[in-house]
């Protein structure tokens, strides 16, 4: 029996082909002209596609969301970034006893693309495609320090600085200097600075690409995470981050 083409799959997937072209977020109007398609058409499809998780939406502007990096996780286990890395996250929860994370950077967020928990019955975890803040502890100063200082800038002008917020380096000044540390140290660490009770450490992730910002770190109790050990630690995950590096 003959199929008959969805003319609405068509558009959809011309949509999310121009986006990934792009290095930036497109409007309405810019992915309705450049594609020659009606502007109605093409607001209910993003926006659809937004409410999916397909799509994220940052002030009208759209880029891939999360929903997208979690089936390409799910299509042969992920793409040859996630399949790559993944033993070395196995590596660095059993040799640590910390859970470890893959993550990417998509705007103002962390996404998590991959991890390995601890073995221990008392540890730290989240749900891989889950979303967390990028000015936010060890990882987003790992993600950030990838980046231009324009372009950090321009993301910590966006983040809005509330109390008990994830943002305690409240002084930008002394932020942008933290992040100058991690470049010269290769590493960052956090005490109890994104959630109480919590240590995290980590490592960005250099793969010599402008458009991905991919770091990894290992989160534990502050019970877990010795300061005798952060030497040992942080040794540890900058070798791995170099294995990785030469590797993917």
């Amino acid at each position: 029996m003959e199929f008959k083409r969805v003319p609405a799959i068509d558009k959809c997937f011309q949509i999310l082909a121009l986006l990934g072209k792009k290095k930036e977020p497109m409007g309405i109007s810019e992915i309705s002209n450049e594609l020659l398609l009606n502007k109605s058409t093409v607001f209910n499809m993003v926006y659809t596609l937004s409410d999916l998780g397909v799509l994220e939406n940052h002030e009208n502007k759209f880029r891939f969301g999360t929903k997208l990096f979690v089936l390409g996780r799910a299509a042969e286990q992920g793409s040859n970034l996630i399949r790559n890395i993944h033993p070395y996250l196995k590596d660095i929860s059993r040799k640590t006893n910390l859970s470890a994370f893959l993550g990417i950077r998509s705007g103002l967020k962390a996404i998590i693309i991959d991890k390995s928990d601890s073995s221990y019955d008392l540890k730290i975890s989240s749900e891989i495609g889950a979303m967390i803040p990028l000015v936010a502890g060890a990882h987003g100063k790992a993600f950030l320090s990838l980046l231009k200082d324009k372009e950090i800038n321009e993301i910590l002008s966006h983040h809005k600085s509330k109390n008990n917020t994830h943002f305690s380096a409240k002084d930008k000044k002394q932020y942008l200097n933290d992040l100058i540390q991690v470049r010269k140290d290769g590493f960052a660490y956090e005490d109890e600075e994104y959630l109480e009770g919590i240590r995290a450490l980590a490592v960005p992730l250099n793969l010599k690409r402008d458009d991905l910002q991919c770091a990894i770190w290992a989160v534990g109790l502050k019970s877990q995470v010795k300061e005798r050990s952060l030497k040992t630690y942080t040794d540890f995950l900058k070798q791995i981050a170099t294995r990785i590096e030469s590797k993917v």
